[in-house]
């Protein structure tokens, strides 16, 4: 072999190595793994229907994310009956003799996940982001789910598929789809970690456990390994908020907050784990909002909160009532949520489709975080602005009584009187609007007497 020809071998072996670097670089990494790309830019989201339009990828694509994640209801797989008050299938009331939501097929549900891959906006957005996520209730099956649900099995595949996962991947090994990737050299690393909220949590109201031992000894050990500047936290459901304890029981909402003992080790996993940079991401409820619980750590704890793609509280009333549902967000006593100056409403509560999005300037001194819920137009509906610093323990803020530690009374502490006033303010209306029924009654059974006298009279 020539010398010519030796030389054109390794240089072509060179490129070789330089492509699949490149590329290893730009498409992320498995669980475990680690990528040196600096990131700066992480859109996420959440309740995505396939069957409905979806303009807001288009904004997803302009915001310029290197990351998307999904954080569950991916697809809306399961299939809902109609609301039915009489009839043979009854789906509300006291007296409902049937489940409102049944699990589809196996082939319905990879019929959904195409469609869903199929639409022009996300096809778009997976050529230029590395597309990662979790799921919720309606991608894993059936609404409300735990561990009870049978066919979590081959669902755990059908959302593998959905999102590239490689087939040695160890999340197509596992029970459950957690897992937890980092990008960025040291100094400006990002871990992300993907909890599975439904796999093995156990019956609503049981303060039963979430993730399950296995899933618990896999976050343990993640966590209390090698620190990095930022650690995202995404869960389906809201870890900060606990809506349900203030508006039980007209409406209840899945979140941590209703399995108190579960939450509590989640918080203590993370301060013994001395990781500082951690806030949370989360789906679930059809609106975005941006929390923080100040009295778990020795910094504040975020929660920024982004549903959904497709489905949000607004979109299921005619236009003449959303001004009378941001009322009644604005009257929900809510400890909990960050109410800044660039809120599009004055409950700070965006109840119309959104996505969430992360932007850190690393060459700012401090490093600056901006958090922000963006309307499908990409325009800025509630925010916070924050140096990496808060995030970390600071002596001169402990002493300062870590900023009077604002947001530290949980919504189930509040006085009754102001826990349930959605509760007493809807029971009221009810009955200022029997005594007019009532009224209306009265009056026409009067002139209906008066007008019987008359004709008896003549």
């Amino acid at each position: 072999m020539g010398m010519d020809q030796r030389l054109w071998r390794w240089l072509n072996a060179v490129v070789l190595i330089g492509m699949v670097s490149v590329a290893v670089t730009i498409t992320g990494s498995d669980s475990g793994e680690k990528q040196e790309q600096v990131v700066s830019r992480i859109a996420f989201g959440s309740c995505s229907n396939q069957s409905a339009p979806q303009p807001i990828w288009n904004a997803v694509i302009d915001f310029h994310p290197q990351i998307f994640i999904w954080l569950g209801d991916n697809i809306y797989g399961d299939l809902k009956r109609p609301f039915k008050v009489f009839g043979k299938e009854r789906t509300i009331g006291p007296w409902k003799n049937v489940p409102r939501f049944v699990p589809s097929s196996e082939q319905e549900m990879e019929s959904r996940y195409k469609k869903a891959r199929s639409n022009p906006g996300y096809a778009r957005l997976q050529q230029v982001a590395k597309v990662i996520g979790t799921w919720d209730d309606h991608d894993y099956g059936l609404n409300d789910a735990g561990k009870e649900f049978q066919e979590k099995v081959t669902n755990q595949k059908l959302l593998l598929d959905f999102l590239d996962e490689p087939q040695d991947s160890p999340r197509r090994k596992q029970a459950g789809v957690y897992a937890s990737y980092t990008y960025g050299p040291v100094g400006k690393d990002i871990k992300i970690v993907l909890l599975d909220t439904r796999y093995h949590r156990d019956p609503l109201g049981s303060d039963g456990t979430i993730l399950g031992n296995s899933q618990w000894l896999w976050l343990e050990k993640d966590l209390k390994g090698p620190p990095t500047a930022l650690t995202i936290i995404g869960s389906s459901i809201q870890v900060i908020s606990n809506l349900s304890a203030t508006i039980h029981p007209l409406f209840a909402m899945e979140s941590w907050a209703r399995f108190p003992k579960e939450r509590d080790r989640l918080f203590k996993l993370i301060n013994d784990s001395k990781r500082t940079g951690v806030f949370f991401i989360s789906g679930d409820v059809h609106f975005g909002e941006i929390t923080r619980y100040d009295c778990a750590l020795d910094y504040p704890l975020y929660d920024v909160t982004s549903s959904g793609v497709t489905q949000s509280i607004e979109e299921v009333v005619p236009p003449f009532l959303r001004s009378f549902v941001r009322f009644v967000a604005w009257l929900t006593p809510s400890t909990m949520r960050v109410k800044g100056q660039n809120c599009r409403y004055k409950a700070c509560i965006y109840g119309q489709p959104n996505f969430g999005t992360i932007e850190i300037d690393w060459d700012s001194v401090p490093v600056t975080l901006k958090l922000k819920v963006r309307d499908k137009n990409g325009v800025v509906v509630t925010d916070v602005d924050l140096p990496l610093t808060e995030l970390q323990l600071n002596s001169d803020r402990e002493k300062a009584g870590q900023n009077n530690r604002k947001h530290c009374t949980l919504e189930v502490r509040l006085p009754w009187i102001v826990r349930y006033r959605l509760m007493i303010l809807f029971c009221f209306t009810l009955f200022v609007l029997l005594l007019v029924f009532l009224g209306l009654v009265y009056a026409c059974f009067r002139l209906c007497r008066i007008g019987g006298c008359k004709r008896k009279h003549d």
